[in-house]
């Protein structure tokens, strides 16, 4: 049963997150998946080819990552239950943790906040630089302030009831390759040169594995905040991404904060459509709130996973 692992998975992240020795010893999985996907785009996204072509080659190398990250999952879960038996769910909740990022989020929010709260804005600019793709070094508080708010709204998507909801779905091959789509996704799936169609397959496996987190994460972001319901109706589409306005907007309506908007991407300005009705001058006490409501939906996250064990 892959309920207890989930559970057991959501946990051990909560307690610890990916502490630094960890890292430090044997870094993080995603880096493993980060190096297979740059293997691949340096040997099979040639600028000179056709724009069919190199989407063929994209599509190719989501093929071999998929099938070395699913195959070598598959193995691990079947030697682990062979040998564990009814105790191999411990086991596989250590396997599924790097998977999962309630914690590790909180911690990389928590500096952003704090350095807001004394004042210190390029310090705050520095911090988000960590968790967004936007530029940063003219961002002023509000804009600190906004870029953290939707980073935490995707990411509660992205880090936290993606993989646990893949986890459950497929078990450890489904909450892997979700984070090997994601991370293909995160390093190659843009439109931009030097990408484009070569990032083709890795931009839409990422819509198709999120389309139902992306709608999860939402309703659980507007029952942990009480409401929100009006603006997540009205501005999910008016992202550019078909999931991650979801989550945006759900976060922006239990604030009553706008969100999204006018953003500068390697040093050209994105004209980004606002996300919400309320204020767009926003500062400490609103990422304070943000991160709040984060933590009751991951609270809601974690009730649950434990009904389903128990229902199990």
């Amino acid at each position: 049963m892959l309920e207890p692992v989930a559970a057991a998975a959501l946990g051990i992240e909560a307690l610890l997150g990916w502490p630094g020795r960890v890292h430090a010893i044997i870094g993080h999985p995603v880096g493993a998946f980060a190096a297979l996907i740059g293997w691949c785009e340096k040997r099979l996204n040639r600028q000179r080819w056709s724009d069919t072509a190199r989407r063929a080659a994209g599509l190719m190398a989501m093929i071999v990552l998929m099938a070395i990250i699913i195959a070598t999952a598959i193995s691990i879960e079947f030697l682990v239950r062979a040998i564990a038996g009814a105790w191999a769910w411990p086991l596989l909740a250590l396997l599924a943790w790097p998977a999962i990022a309630v914690r590790s989020l909180d911690d990389h929010v928590r500096p952003i906040h704090a350095a807001l709260r004394r004042d210190d804005l390029p310090g705050a600019r520095r911090a988000v630089q960590m968790i967004v793709g936007r530029d940063t070094a003219a961002l002023d508080e509000a804009g600190v302030t906004r870029a953290a708010i939707e980073s935490l709204a995707e990411s509660f998507c992205d880090g936290v009831v993606a993989p646990l909801f893949w986890l459950m779905v497929l078990g450890l091959p489904g909450a892997w390759a979700l984070k090997a789509i994601n991370t293909a996704d995160s390093l190659i799936g843009h439109r931009e040169a030097p990408y484009g169609p070569y990032g083709w397959a890795a931009a839409r496996l990422d819509d198709l594995a999120m389309l139902v987190p992306a709608r999860l994460s939402a309703v659980l972001l507007c029952l942990a905040g009480g409401g929100g319901w009006h603006i997540l109706a009205r501005d999910h589409a008016a992202h550019a991404s078909p999931n991650a306005g979801w989550p945006e907007a759900a976060m922006a309506g239990a604030l009553g904060v706008r969100l999204a908007g006018p953003a500068a991407y390697d040093g050209a300005l994105a004209d980004k459509a606002w996300i919400g009705d309320g204020r767009q001058t926003l500062g400490a006490p609103d990422l304070a709130r943000a991160l709040t409501l984060y933590r009751r939906a991951c609270v809601l996250v974690g009730v649950l996973a434990m009904s389903a064990v128990w229902l199990g």
